[in-house]
């Protein structure tokens, strides 16, 4: 079979290479390339060739189909099996060999193997004849490649290298640059780091940014301190040595000291006398570097733009400039580098300890939060001493500050802890208000912190100089560039955020008494930014999601009973998100932890009793949830009076328990009683009292007084629509409601018009997975079976099951009612045997779960014995 039998596309311009590389090898693709287009070959490569964007696989298929033959740079990372050089080589291979047999084994081979490092090709590889080009000088590497080919082309070619050589000089008659890895004569830089790791997208990202142009090019590695900043910019260098005729490495955090590095180059190019004057060095090595090519100069650690931007040279050169700082895009284009991804502090932490587990190399990276400096902090600690990952992971918990002060790596300056100290001497002297934001800030969680948080606080919130910053935009943002420029902090329009590491050393330094005082800063901060709105309106829900990390951070079952509202209110923003598998260990924990400190009667231990109750609920244990509630009414009740409006919340969720364990006619009394006393406290229109109106015409519908059920959902209905507009959550549970009435009464169109447009509403607002959403799409199939579009239903169903299964569980009443809906609609098919096993699931979970006398227990025994027959049926919602 072809290349294009087998998905290539053929096309008429033919190359004579295409070179198949990993993406560390790079440098070796170039230098390959540019010595085979200098001998006369066409060659195509993806970084000179194609298109920022471009399609890659399609890219690679049409390279493939396009070359004669295909240059196979082999390295340990060109075999490693998630990268694209796989499918390119046995691609290759699988069409060599059906080649072979079209042309009774007389086809040559496409594949040209070179090893540019030290590996062992996999097996289907192993008979194939390799040269290797690496351990050699760049003519025997020349001369090896192109034997590999075959020699020259025979067609005439004219290429030499660009730069021509520091001052002039040439690199003799080898075209292009020099062999990967080799050093120039003028080269200043710190050595390789032997464990570097990972980073192949931020060196390309690097490569491609100076490599664009024909013009001198200026890239800013720019992050957070200890991110590894000049462990890349070191990589590169050494990475593609090969390419510069010149390269050095400028200090740059103390720009007064720059000149005299300036001064350096220029003498050890030959340039200069020793002794020359800084203006007139710097004029002199300027200048040659306009005129010659192939030069790179690395600004390490600058502070500001302006400290470097006279010291930028114009020519054909490169540029790198590391950079806690931003601002560097007026002179430079900007590469964010951040830390590891957790399989790249997997790799680094393996590199440093081969010993050790994956299991603990993630959990270690996991605690680190995969910062570069920190992960080599530990990896050399770890190493020295042994120290087994679960012991140093307590140490960091208990003892950071003191931790990340040992082990000082020797590619970097400074341990994590001592350059933090550093940096917050400095700002000790310089912004009193930025110390206050990082202390504040340290005890919240290693997430975004929205920074209208501080412009919005409410007077006596923040302390008091930070008070002052924060209610000025400028100011804010002067103390936020401070932090910024010492590395402390990431800064951005909307947000900072602190890495946790460098929360925990800021905390392991404040006292007791400073921590204590701090928290109940943050306390403050959490409930004076907390939405009003608790949950209800999906239009809050970014706010809380800002929010519940920090909330979490504070850890609320100890925190200051301040934030025991705002924590109520966090669990019933999970809960009206559908979220509720995090919020029961929330709630249960959280509601524990105050009864024992506050006891049982206690305001705010009896809301977190509400919400577990309506957790449990909401997840099938309605047994519980009833029990739960009960007792909640009974201590309200006592303390608060019975027409206290909280009273009436937990006797209304109380009520729909009974409806839940099917004690439909006691619901009922429960909630016309309710209904009376909040109408009479609250008023008709109130969201309470519509509330009940709800959960009333719920009962009537159970106790099949569909009529009156219908009449008064349509007046709850209207009445919600001009309290909250069309798209609000209690709004469509009210129009949810009605359609059940109205396909109660045998109005089935009219039902299925209903639950269509409240199934597009809940998933435009609420996401295609919210319980609220698949209650609509599942009252939607009913309809559509009533109406005899078996097929739809069928397809609504099972897709409705499958997403309550994955969200709610196998044996949540919701996925037993899809299930028992599926198996009607499956029945009505034809398709009885499947109809069959699926309502037989359902009867034993009913029963394991509801016992033997539970209504739905009952339905589907009946459903069941009278062959699945299962039309209509969907319950209503029900709201407090």
């Amino acid at each position: 079979m072809s290349l294009q039998g087998a998905g290539f596309e053929e096309k008429s311009d033919r190359t004579d290479l295409f070179v198949s590389y990993a993406g560390p090898d790079r440098a070796w693709a170039e230098w390959a390339a540019a010595q085979l287009e200098a001998s006369g070959y066409t060659v195509e490569l993806d970084v000179w060739d194609w298109a920022p964007g471009d399609n890659f696989v399609v890219r690679v298929s049409d390279a493939l189909a396009r070359a004669e033959r295909v240059l196979s740079l082999w390295s340990p990372a060109y075999f490693e099996r998630h990268r694209f050089t796989t499918p390119e080589w046995t691609a290759v291979i699988a069409d060599q060999a059906q080649q072979r047999t079209d042309d009774g084994g007389q086809a040559g081979s496409r594949l040209i193997p070179v090893r540019v490092a030290r590996c062992d090709p996999p097996p289907v590889l192993a008979p194939m004849v390799y040269r290797d080009l690496f351990d050699l000088n760049e003519q025997q590497a020349r001369v090896a490649l192109l034997s590999a080919i075959g020699g020259s082309s025979g067609r005439e070619a004219h290429a030499s290298f660009p730069g021509g050589g520091v001052g002039g000089a040439s690199q003799g008659d080898l075209p292009g640059p020099r062999v990967p890895g080799t050093i120039p004569a003028v080269w200043n830089l710190p050595s390789r780091n032997p464990v570097f790791t990972g980073r192949e997208s931020l060196l390309a990202a690097l490569r491609s940014g100076l490599a664009a142009g024909h013009r001198g090019a200026v890239q800013a590695l720019q992050g957070i301190g200890g991110v590894g900043k000049t462990q890349l910019a070191v990589e590169y260098a050494h990475l593609f040595s090969g390419e510069y005729n010149l390269a050095w490495w400028i200090d740059a955090e103390r720009p007064e000291l720059i000149s005299e590095q300036i001064a350096r180059l220029g003498q050890a190019a030959g340039w200069l006398q020793a002794g020359t004057i800084a203006d007139t060095a710097w004029r002199v090595v300027s200048d040659r570097l306009r005129q010659a090519g192939a030069w790179l100069l690395v600004f390490d650690n600058a502070a500001e733009p302006e400290h470097i931007s006279d010291w930028l040279p114009q020519g054909l050169g490169h540029v790198v400039i590391t950079s806690r700082h931003g601002g560097f895009t007026g002179i430079a284009a900007p590469i964010e580098v951040k830390e590891f991804s957790r399989s790249e502090s997997a790799e680094f932490l393996h590199n440093c300890v081969p010993a050790l587990q994956d299991s603990d190399a993630r959990a270690l990276a996991e605690a680190l939060g995969d910062l570069p400096l920190a992960l080599a902090q530990s990896g050399g600690l770890i190493a020295e001493t042994a120290m087994p990952v679960p012991e140093y992971i307590h140490e960091l918990t208990e003892h950071a500050g003191e931790l990340l002060a040992e082990a000082r790596p020797l590619n970097y300056p400074e341990t994590l802890a001592a350059g933090l100290d550093i940096s917050m001497g400095r700002l000790s002297h310089e912004d009193q208000a930025a110390v206050e934001l990082l202390q504040l800030a340290s005890l919240l969680a290693p997430d975004p912190i929205p920074l209208n948080w501080f412009r919005t606080a409410s007077p006596g919130v923040l302390p008091d100089r930070l008070a002052q910053v924060a209610c000025r935009f400028l100011y804010l943002r002067q103390t936020l560039k401070r932090l910024r420029d010492l590395g402390l902090a990431q800064i951005s329009t909307e947000t900072i955020h602190l890495h946790r590491l460098t929360q925990a050393v800021l905390r392991d330094r404040q006292t007791a008494d400073e921590q204590t005082a701090i928290r109940e800063c943050a306390t403050r901060l959490l409930v004076d930014v907390a939405p009003d709105d608790d949950g209800v309106d999906p239009a809050s829900w970014p706010a809380w999601a800002a929010l519940l990390p920090h909330l979490l951070a504070l850890d609320p079952a100890t925190a200051p009973t301040e934030i025991r509202h705002t924590a109520c209110d966090a669990i019933w923003y999970l809960l009206m998100r559908g979220e509720y598998g995090t919020a029961l260990p929330l709630a249960e924990g959280w509601y524990a932890a105050w009864m024992r400190i506050s006891g049982p009667d206690d305001n705010r231990v009896l809301w977190a009793a509400n919400h577990l109750a309506e957790l449990k609920r909401f997840l099938g244990r309605n047994q519980e949830a009833h029990d739960l509630n009960q007792d909640i009414v009974e201590r309200r009740r006592r303390t608060q009076g019975p027409d206290d409006f909280a009273t009436l919340i937990s006797a209304s969720n109380l009520a729909i328990n009974l409806g839940d364990l099917g004690q439909h006619q006691e619901a009922l009394e429960l909630n016309q009683d309710i209904y009376a006393r909040r109408v009479r406290t609250r008023g008709p229109d109130h969201f309470n009292t519509l509330s009940s109106a709800n959960n009333i015409a719920r009962d009537l519908s159970h106790l099949n007084r569909h009529q009156e059920a219908r009449d008064l959902d349509e007046d709850t209905l209207d009445r919600r629509r001009r309290a909250h507009g069309t798209d609000h959550p209690r709004t469509l549970t009210s129009a949810s409601n009605l359609a059940a009435d109205l396909r109660e009464l045998g109005l089935y169109q009219e039902a299925c018009d209903l639950d269509q447009d409240t199934l597009d509403r809940r998933r435009r607002t609420l996401g295609p997975d919210h319980p609220h959403t698949l209650d609509s799409a599942s009252n939607l199939a009913a309809d559509l079976h009533a109406l005899g579009d078996f097929q739809t239903a069928r397809d609504l169903d099972k897709d409705t099951l499958d997403r309550r299964r994955r969200t709610l569980g196998p044996d949540h009443p919701d996925t037993l009612d899809s299930a028992g809906n599926l198996a009607a609609d499956l029945h009505a098919l034809g398709d009885s045997l499947a109809a069959r096993d699926l309502a037989q699931d359902t009867l034993d979970r009913r029963r394991r779960i509801f016992g033997p006398d539970h209504p739905e227990t009952r339905e589907s025994e009946c459903n069941l014995a009278t062959d699945l027959r299962h039309v209509g049926g969907r319950s209503s919602t029900a709201s407090n």
